[in-house]
């Protein structure tokens, strides 16, 4: 049985290579070809825009979850009344089916007593219709490529737990019933049986969408582990040692049938027994810290299967023009999975589209003060960025004081050391992020001065606070946002943050999306029914107004996105910062005033031009001699351009 899967998924595998070699004169002419070791040159000029679907849009109630969609996911049953959540709904008031949660155990053995676990089995309905809805909106905001979290068919709401890698999730489409059955007729292993569900026929048309309006596509997947509703896995649970895919997970002992006593014990990632490990050659723990390690996965046919499934959404017609399919992949927990798997993983996905963008969640490698080294995995042959997390640790640590303060030349410092033994190009092409499905919004970041991503929920740090930020937050946002959209890297928007959300770590980031022809319920509980305040959830027009202006002058000025840096104002005593972008023909400057009182400042220029403020519109006084006066404000930022180029 094994031998005849391996021989199905080959000539399934050979028969779309064909396709692809025979026009493959024709895949060239997409797009200019990227030198191998090389992130695509689209990824420098990119901004950035998270879409998480099911908290993003219900576009279509015909195809909201049920009770039998969720089968699976955390906690590892579901209650009898269970339901939809009303997308307006009090965040923190609980649904009514969540009394019946309180006191069993989860799936993994613990009781289950916290609203962030309750709050796991809540589903809003977000879909693809939802996404294509709001098309026009995220067009208007200015951003040029979408990351996608997870979208391949799953139980949960972040779908890091699929039953199948190679669909989309049944209820983002618009017949959950029909692809529940096409997919049942398939042969998973045989790459030639795989049909295009409605799901991923709307996937498509969405990507189509996007290009249309010139906006790039990446999809994330981990391959690190699967769900435990995953078809290769349910056979290994049923077989034991007879199953196909027995090599494909780490299982620690099987079961002996002769017992009554269930021996069968595998690894699940971060010892949760609903996402079943992939094996790799060589087993490295990661409990303690993350160790970058040399390896594979253990079994080819999981590594073909992962090429297959890769392939499909880069071409999804199968014809050899990558043109219809997405523009690269977003690598979720990377660090766990070998390099030896990811050098191949490269080059199997660059023979089919070479310009595709490969970016890795390289992050933690000791939880919570140390941040993992991303050099090793940027050397041409694996990642072409990482989701640049430690730029907003030392960025939020600068404008902030959080945990403490420090001083401009600190931070300074930190983001050139952050830069060290990584090629220019891989430094440019970052993905420069504050917030994301898995850290607290922007906005309750800042407003807390806790150590990064530490104790960021209400039950974790019983002081970390829930409501809506005070204007000294408001302030420092504006600040880190000058930063991120001026400095050297891709800068990332969380869906949410440029309307002004606000919310603690997982789940909280994980709101529906505060649209404005939804009347929210005032946000009035608080997880422990201590007092709260009252706030209106309403969409800050004025915070997304800066967003777009921000992307309107990084899409403006070139030289923001590929210019050199250069630090020409570090003043601790004034606390003030200033920084060139520039070229040899042009220059942009970015100035921080991080004190609490107006500073006087002098900058010097690397023209002659005389130069105005297109951020604040602060006056400037040109001193003549390549030098300018400014007087800004306190906790204010300016952005400094030759008064010859164009206005904004």
């Amino acid at each position: 049985m094994r031998t005849k899967q391996f021989i199905l998924l080959g000539i399934g595998l050979l028969l779309i290579t064909a396709c692809q070699q025979k026009t493959a004169k024709k895949t060239k002419n997409i797009a200019p070809e990227t030198a191998f070791e090389n992130p695509p040159a689209w990824a420098k000029k990119a901004i950035w825009y998270q879409i998480f679907v099911e908290r993003f849009r219900n576009g279509d109630p015909t195809n909201d979850p049920t009770a039998r969609d969720i089968i699976g996911s955390y906690p590892g049953f579901i209650p009898a009344d269970w339901h939809l959540t009303k997308w307006t709904r009090d965040w923190y008031k609980l649904d009514d089916y969540a009394l019946a949660l309180k006191g069993k155990k989860d799936s993994n053995g613990f009781p289950i007593t916290t609203f962030g676990q309750m709050a796991q089995l809540r589903r809003y309905g977000g879909d693809l219709q939802g996404v294509l809805n709001k098309i026009d909106y995220i067009d208007s905001l200015g951003v040029t490529a979408i990351y996608f979290n997870p979208l391949n068919d799953s139980p949960s709401l972040h779908k890091y737990d699929p039953r199948s890698w190679r669909h989309i999730d049944r209820n983002f489409g618009p017949n959950p019933q029909k692809d529940e059955q096409l997919i049942a007729r398939e042969n998973p292993t045989d790459p030639t049986t795989w049909t295009m569900t409605t799901a991923d026929q709307l996937f498509v048309k969405v990507i189509a969408a996007f290009h249309k309006r010139g906006i790039k596509v990446i999809l994330d997947y981990s391959w690190n582990h699967t769900g435990n509703q995953f078809w290769a896995w349910k056979d290994v649970v049923k077989k034991q040692q007879q199953s196909a895919y027995k090599d494909w997970y780490w299982v620690k002992q099987w079961d002996n049938p002769t017992t009554a006593t269930n021996e069968f014990k595998y690894r699940g990632w971060m010892g949760a027994s609903s996402l079943p490990e992939i094996k790799e050659t060589v087993f490295i723990d990661h409990s303690k810290a993350i160790v970058p390690a040399e390896g594979n996965i253990y079994s080819e046919q999981v590594k073909q299967h992962i090429y297959a499934v890769s392939r499909r959404w880069l071409d999804p017609n199968g014809d050899g023009d990558v043109s219809d399919g997405v523009d690269g992949y977003r690598m979720d927990v990377a660090a766990e999975l070998p390099f030896g798997f990811w050098r191949d993983y490269r080059k199997a996905i660059r023979s089919i589209h070479p310009d595709v963008l490969l970016i890795g969640e390289l992050w933690w490698e000791e939880w919570p003060d140390k941040l993992l080294d991303p050099s090793p995995y940027l050397k041409g042959d694996m990642f072409d960025a990482p989701m640049n997390y430690r730029w907003y640790k030392a960025t939020r640590h600068f404008f902030n004081e959080s945990p403490h303060p420090i001083s401009v030349s600190a931070y300074v410092e930190q983001l050139k050391q952050l830069q060290k033994g990584i090629r220019k190009a891989n430094n440019y092409a970052m993905m420069n992020l504050g917030a994301s499905h898995d850290a607290p919004r922007m906005l309750t970041s800042l407003f807390n001065k806790n150590k990064y991503k530490y104790n960021c929920t209400p039950q974790k740090g019983v002081h970390y606070k829930t409501y809506q930020p005070d204007a000294a937050t408001y302030a420092t946002l504006r600040l880190v946002l000058a930063q991120q959209f001026t400095y050297i890297g891709a800068p990332h928007i969380w869906a949410g943050d440029e309307m002004g959300m606000w919310g603690g770590d997982d789940p909280s980031c994980r709101k529906p999306l505060i649209w404005t022809d939804y009347n929210f319920d005032d946000e009035a509980t608080h997880p422990f029914e201590k007092y709260q305040r009252r706030d209106k959830i309403t969409f800050n027009v004025s915070l997304f107004r800066y967003y777009q202006q921000l992307i309107s002058i990084r899409k403006a000025y070139p030289v923001l996105m590929e210019g050199a840096i250069d630090f020409i104002q570090v003043d601790d005593a004034h606390q003030v910062l200033a920084y060139s972008r520039y070229s040899d023909s042009d220059e942009v400057i970015a100035l921080f005033n991080t004190s609490n009182i107006a500073q006087t400042i002098k900058l010097p220029t690397k023209t002659n031009d005389t130069y105005k403020d297109i951020l604040n519109k602060l006056a400037v006084k040109q001193q003549g001699n390549r030098q300018m006066e400014i007087v800004v404000p306190a906790r204010t930022a300016a952005i400094l351009v030759r008064e010859n180029e164009k206005s904004q």
